[in-house]
């Protein structure tokens, strides 16, 4: 893949860290390119171990080793949080990544692989279970907001007697409730693919592969061993917790020297580099007409991110003694209950086409545009607790 000539810049970036510590737009710059071909090599490990599995076991053990880079991203970042400054990255980040997968990598999808061809047509299966549940997330992610939103605004004209910090606490009390309830629901989403109905996507994804006897072929080809594939694994971690960890160092000078606001860094920036990776595949999945497979790809990490990643975040800085909650701004949780909506509706048809891709991937853009004038706003959330 052409992500492998970025390589050097992993090196590159290790001996900047330590050798010119001052220069913090450049050590975040080569960092933020170096975690594109350490995710790569992940996910392309995390691809070769998936074969030697069952089909959709392999599929989502593909996905979730492909979500690690954002899984360490959120746990570094909790990690060197101090008085809550890092917090509002986290929580742009996780409905970054969100928006990211269901727009830009989706819109990307349909629009490369509606080149060509009239539509595309994918398993109701993949697009009613995708869309169910991310309304079920974005529904859960929500609730903390409003509750916030709406009894800090009518506190001033209502008789409502709450202080500030009782409402901060409260928040996070349900923030850390709804987390833990949508990890049950992750549990349930697992069980459903794995066991009670992976006949139905075993057939989808197989259907997929059969048409394209060449793609067939190279897929079941191993290239790696097993322990190269665990070797490769490690490798990978390690360059990308070290990509990671420089990156988070330099997000506060960047933030308040260089003028890019938390909204911007956590909902463009971070998501494009630590799912660049998962991206190009789903891409050439739908280029190559393998659109269920490219839905997986989608659908499959914007849900992880949801119900599982978001809640971990949660639990983690709960654990640890950090006031992370899910008290996203409105302007942001809005955008991602939307985007679901938009979304839902291109998938409710079972078809794809280049026009739908495109209006995405135009959506993406608005948002971004958007985000980077947006202000920095100074929310009293779960870090005044």
């Amino acid at each position: 893949m052409l992500v492998n000539v970025l390589w050097p810049f992993v090196p590159a970036a290790i001996a900047l860290h330590f050798a010119r510590p001052d220069l913090h737009v450049w050590i975040f710059a080569l960092n933020y390119i170096a975690m594109v071909p350490s995710a790569n090599l992940l996910g392309f490990a995390g691809g070769e171990l998936a074969k030697k599995l069952p089909k959709v076991f392999g599929v989502l053990l593909e996905t979730f080793l492909s979500s690690v880079v954002e899984i360490v991203l959120f746990m570094v970042l909790i990690h060197k949080d101090r008085g809550g400054n890092l917090i509002p990255v986290i929580q742009a980040a996780i409905l970054g990544s969100i928006l990211a997968n269901l727009l830009l990598c989706l819109g990307l999808c349909f629009f490369f692989g509606g080149i060509g061809r009239e539509d595309q047509s994918f398993h109701e299966a993949v697009s009613e279970v995708g869309s169910g549940l991310l309304l079920v997330a974005g529904f859960g992610l929500l609730i903390p907001s409003a509750f916030y939103s709406t009894l800090k605004s009518n506190a001033s004209h209502t008789h409502v007697q709450i202080s500030t910090e009782t409402l901060n606490q409260s928040t996070l009390i349900i923030s850390r409730a709804t987390a833990v309830i949508l990890l049950v629901a992750f549990i349930m989403y697992l069980f459903y693919n794995l066991h009670s109905h992976h006949s139905i996507f075993d057939e989808v994804l197989e259907f997929d592969e059969h048409l394209d006897e060449d793609r067939e072929r190279e897929m079941k080809r191993a290239k790696l061993t097993l322990i190269e594939c665990f070797v490769a694994i490690a490798i990978a971690l390690a360059c990308v917790c070290m990509s990671a960890v420089f990156l988070v160092e330099e997000i506060e000078d960047i933030v308040n020297e260089r003028g890019v606001s938390d909204n911007f860094m956590g909902l463009i920036l971070v998501p494009l580099v630590e799912k660049a990776a998962e991206h190009l595949t789903a891409i050439d999945e739908a280029w190559d007409n393998q659109i269920n497979f490219a839905l997986f790809h989608c659908l499959g990490p914007s849900i992880q991110t949801a119900l599982l990643n978001a809640p971990l975040a949660v639990i983690v800085g709960w654990g640890i003694g950090k006031d992370m909650g899910l008290n996203f701004e409105i302007f942001m949780i809005v955008l991602v209950v939307l985007s679901i909506l938009v979304v839902g509706n291109f998938l409710r048809d079972g078809k794809s086409n280049y026009l739908e891709g495109g209006l995405c991937v135009l959506v993406y853009v608005i948002i971004a545009v958007t985000t980077w004038y947006y202000p920095q706003i100074v929310v009293e959330g779960e870090a005044e607790a």
